[in-house]
This record gives structure tokens, sequence and C-alpha cells, in this order.
């Protein structure tokens, strides 16, 4: 793509990636085709080359950003698919980024879409928040009918019935390894996760132990600053970023970050990154070079002895794991070892339009993917559905009567662990 830069726009190192970024696209239209919102839209600037040409006009004339292309970026999940699909090598993750913190900064929304995205940024990232919000979510819930915006009623309609009781093993602490130390490794609990499913900390916490590791709770962990990052805040997204990286190096000499929410393990990996050319960086890449989703740090070390599970597990492969972090086929191998029978689904590489707080802010193309997803899951005949990642876990399970479980739980019990809660009634 030729592209149009000023000497003096090109002296911004964000505008010369930038730039690197939008020449390396050969208008193919690859990437239409593993488009989520293209393909339930049907429109060209809601696919990744539309939005490129957006892209391209918005930071080479160095304009505001305008509600057309607020919108249609605004409709991008961030799902990468496209870059997993593009023989050209297109980073449309760093490009998107960037899109997105330029409206953030240039684009003064209507005041409903401020508060909303206000009230999402200050809560979901804040455990205790986090759970006072579900808690009177539950509660409105009856009256969601009387609430004029579908965004608002999403936010309602994702509310549990109830929460499970804090677990006491996020708190900062270390576990020591069973047997024999192989291992020193911090985990990364999340925040949402912490309040939604406590049993994904807590059966990560003992498989790793069994493997031999011992398990690190660093001290003034927090977010990660995934979920404002993808809402174009950069400066809180870096600054939840900073103090992370932070809490990591505090925790001393470790072998590896376990990350079991894999939206948390792309941005984590991408640390290196976000602190380019700053005095960070070299902390921020020795951070980002330690991050490993659970699932592929286990099949790194090898997975113990299991007692087999005759039971037919459809595995969604979350967008963050299989297109974000190319990690693929370790989740289903690690399964298929443990005695579980694997399938997946039609389309897996498509998204199930959970995408950090997508759901809640886009729910109608939302709505359309989980139908979609949840249907092709189903057409498997599976007794259940492994994922791993808790934004997928809520999407798919609020569109299904299978149980959804995360893929560590499916593991811990295989090697000892108890059987996942959700999985009481099967045999």
């Amino acid at each position: 793509m030729q592209t149009n830069f000023t000497p003096e726009q090109l002296a911004d190192p964000a505008l010369a990636r930038a730039n690197q970024i939008l020449r390396s696209c050969v208008h193919c239209g690859f990437c239409t085709a593993t488009c989520p919102s293209y393909q339930v839209l049907g429109d060209e600037l809601d696919s990744p080359r539309g939005r490129i040409y957006l892209i391209k006009e918005m930071l080479e004339t160095g304009r505001p950003a305008d509600a057309r292309t607020a919108k249609h970026i605004d409709r991008c999940l961030g799902c990468l698919a496209c870059m997993t699909t593009c023989p050209s090598g297109v980073d449309y993750m760093h490009l998107i980024d960037q899109a997105r913190a330029h409206v953030d900064r240039t684009f003064k929304r209507p005041l409903t879409d401020r508060a909303l995205r206000f009230l999402l940024a200050k809560t979901v990232p804040h455990p205790t928040r986090f759970r006072l919000a579900m808690t009177a979510a539950r509660w409105a819930k009856p009256f969601a009918r009387a609430f004029p915006d579908a965004r608002l009623r999403a936010m309602l309609a994702m509310a549990p019935e109830s929460l499970p009781k804090p677990s006491p093993n996020v708190k900062p602490q270390v576990f020591p390894a069973l047997g024999a130390r192989r291992f020193r490794v911090a985990l990364q609990t999340g925040c949402a996760q912490k309040a939604l499913d406590t049993d994904i900390n807590d059966a990560t916490i003992r498989l790793l132990r069994r493997l031999g590791c011992e398990v690190v709770i660093p001290k003034t962990l927090g977010c990660c600053g995934a979920l404002v990052h993808h809402m174009g805040r950069e400066a809180e997204a870096h600054g939840q970023a900073e103090a992370n990286i932070r809490a990591y190096l505090a925790a001393g000499r470790l072998d590896a970050i376990i990350i079991n929410t894999s939206g948390c393990g792309t941005t984590v990996k991408d640390y290196g990154s976000y602190f380019a050319d700053t005095p960070l960086q070299e902390e921020a890449a020795q951070v980002a070079g330690l991050a490993r989703d659970i699932t592929e740090f286990v099949a790194q070390i090898g997975l113990p002895e299991a007692a087999p599970k005759p039971l037919r597990v459809a595995y969604h492969a979350a967008c963050s794991l299989q297109h974000g972090q190319q990690i693929r086929t370790a989740p289903k191998d690690l399964l298929k070892a443990a005695g579980f029978t694997v399938v997946e689904p039609s389309d897996s590489h498509l998204c199930c339009g959970s995408a950090g707080t997508y759901n809640l802010l886009q729910p109608e193309i939302s709505g359309e993917l989980k139908r979609r997803k949840v249907a092709t899951l189903e057409a498997t005949a599976p007794q259940l559905i492994a994922t791993g990642n808790i934004g997928c876990m809520m999407q798919i399970g609020s569109g299904t009567g299978l149980p959804v479980v995360h893929t560590v739980e499916l593991l811990d019990w295989a090697t000892g662990g108890p059987k996942p809660p959700r999985l009481a009634a099967l045999p």
C-alpha cells in the first residue's frame, strides 16, 4: 500500500511504525474471509482491509477521528484472525492499537458512550469493584427491559445469578512445590476471573505444584492492562502494565510467568512493544519473555500420568490464544494425553464474540457471533466445552446448556485434582 506521510510525521516513532505496517498491506483481501465482523455485517469498512484504509487516511492527515471512523474501529473485535490469514504478515494488531488510541484521544463520543466506557474501565480491572458491580447488576436484572440502551441490557444479562466466595489463594503468598522443586513461577491471577470463577486459579496452582513448581503470587500484582488497552485508553494501560512489571521483577528469580487467561497472555507477551524506546524497555521485554500460557508451559515441561476420563470435550480455541499467541495444538494435545476425547467445531478460527468488553459495547454483533459459535460447538455432540479464557467461558456459557470449563480444570482433575464443580452431573 502506498503511503504519503511527511518526513516530519515519520520522525514520530509511532507513525513510522504505522507507516511500515500500512506499506506491507497488498490489498489481497484474504483477511475478509476470516474476519468475524465482516461475515456478520458484510461491509468492507468492517473488514481489516477496510479499516486499514480508514486508519491510513486518519493518520496521514493527522486529523481527529470522526464518527464514521470511530464506528468501524469500534466494531473490530481485535480477534487477530486476519493476522493468521494474511500472507503478507501485516501487523494489524499494533495498527489497530494505535488507531484505537488515536480515536480515544481525538474523538468526543456521545455522553452515554463515554459513561459506559468509563464505568467498564473503572470496575472490570478491579476485582472488588467488579464484584460489587456484578452484585448490583444481579439486583437490577429483573428490570432490564426498562433500560433503553441495549448495551446496558447486555451488561445486566451477563451478571451471574451468584458469585463464588473470594479465593484465599490469590493473595500474595508462595505455594511450595509438591516434591522436589523443578521451577519457580509466578501466576497472573487475572481481574474479572477472580470474581467470576475462582476454580480456575485454584486448579492452576494445584496442577503447577504437582508438576514441581513453586508458585508465587506477587505482591501489588494487578490488572495487566489488557481491558483498557483495547479500549484505546493508552495511558491507563501503560500505567497498569508498568505496575505489573515492577511486581514481577520484585518477586525474585522466575522461570516463567504463568497466565491462564489468554487475553491477558497476549497483552503481557507484548509488553516489550508497549515500552519500546522507553527507559522501561529492557525490564518490559524481560517480563514479556517469561510469559507463558498455562497449556504452553505444561506442554513444555510434560504432563504427569493421567487417569483417563471418557468424556467427549468440544474445544473452543480462544482468539487470543490461537491468533494472538499462535498456540493451537498444545491445549488439544494435553487434553488428549489426559484421556479426553477432543472434538473441534467447524470454523474454529472464528471468534465467539466475547473479545474483552466487545460483548457489552457491541451486543448485537456479539450476540450473532455467539449464536453461530454455540451452534457449531453443539453440532459436535460434546458432553462439555473447554476453553482457555474466562471471557469465552462466560460468552459461550450464556448461550448453551452444556457445562463450560477451563482447560486447566480438566488437566488438574485428570492428574489428581478434584472434579470441576460444573461437571458434577457427568459420570
